[in-house]
Parts: C-alpha cells; sequence; structure tokens
C-alpha cells in the first residue's frame, strides 16, 4: 500500500474510495414523475405540521451532537426554538406539501471514520455523513406521521417493528 502524505491527496482518495463503493442509482421517487390525475393524497389528508410540535424537537436537541453542514450550532438552534419554531413550521408544512426539501437540507458533509487496520488502507475508512439538523427534524416529524397513520389504520402494529437497538442486540446475541 503507498503512503499518501499530503492532505489533499488523502482528501481524493477517500472520496475515489467511496464513490467506488457506492452506486449513483435514481430512487424510484426520482424516475417517475406524477401527473395530476395520478394523485393519490389530496391536501386535506395531509396533517398540518404544528409549531408546537417543532418546538418540542427544538427543545429536546442533542447539543454534543455535530451541528452538520449548515454550521448552526445546536445549543443555538435550543435556545432560540422559541423564535424559530414558527417560521420552521412553516418551511415544514410547505415542504411537505410540495414533497421536495430545500436545497441546503439535502447537502451533507462526509466524514471518513477508521475503522481497524492500516490507516493508509482508504478501505479501513467508512463514510459518515453529517446532514442538515432542520432536515432531520422533519424526518422525524414525517416519520411520526406515517408511523401514527399506519397504526389509526391498522396497515401495521408499530410496535412490531424493531427498532436500531433491537436490530443491533439481535446481531450481538447472534454473534455469541
Amino acid at each position: 500500500m503507498r503512503q499518501v502524505p499530503e492532505d489533499a491527496e488523502k482528501v481524493e482518495l477517500l472520496n475515489a474510495f467511496f464513490a467506488s463503493v457506492f452506486t449513483a442509482q435514481a430512487s424510484p421517487w426520482e424516475s417517475h414523475t406524477f401527473r395530476e390525475t395520478e394523485k393519490v393524497c389530496m391536501k386535506e389528508d395531509f396533517p398540518l405540521v404544528e409549531e408546537d410540535q417543532v418546538r418540542e424537537q427544538l427543545s429536546k436537541l442533542d447539543i454534543r451532537k455535530s451541528m452538520g453542514p449548515h454550521g448552526m450550532h445546536l445549543r443555538a438552534l435550543r435556545e432560540l426554538a422559541e423564535i424559530i419554531a414558527g417560521p420552521l413550521s412553516i418551511i415544514f408544512e410547505r415542504s411537505w406539501r410540495r414533497g421536495e426539501l430545500p436545497k441546503d437540507w439535502r447537502k451533507a458533509s462526509v466524514i471518513p471514520v477508521f475503522k481497524k487496520g492500516k490507516k493508509e488502507d482508504p478501505g479501513n475508512y467508512r463514510p459518515v455523513s453529517l446532514t442538515s439538523v432542520p432536515g432531520k427534524m422533519m424526518e422525524r416529524l414525517i416519520l411520526g406521521v406515517i408511523s401514527k397513520h399506519m397504526e389509526e389504520k391498522k396497515a401495521v402494529r408499530i410496535s412490531s417493528i424493531p427498532d436500531q437497538t433491537d436490530i443491533k442486540q439481535n446481531q450481538v446475541a447472534l454473534a455469541k
């Protein structure tokens, strides 16, 4: 394995490696354009994003976590919850109804995290994406709405779906 002395060269090497491992396939939503007649849900079917929901999520932000690509510290977001909950709820609501996120919320900073082995080998790093905090908040709101809808319609019992903790515990048990 060749030594990589320069930081810029390391970045390029890791970027090339990560790009070679992942594919850039379009999601099913990107490859299909919906016509007006294909809509399944009516506007009134979408629940409102309430300011109180956003304020609650802001108040629960873990200030020890990374601030992501937007550069705003989570402590500032949490302390400004009373002021920014209203505008954020409007942005969430409009994004939800239009089916698209603001461009800045789709950006991520990819950080290589060393796993094990030789540090010179790019295969010994895994990419970790630091994504937008408001984008993650909106994700949680939508997940909550979808989960509630699925449970109310008896489509699936949410309690029967394991969360990541359950999955990791099962993997540890299987490994023993």
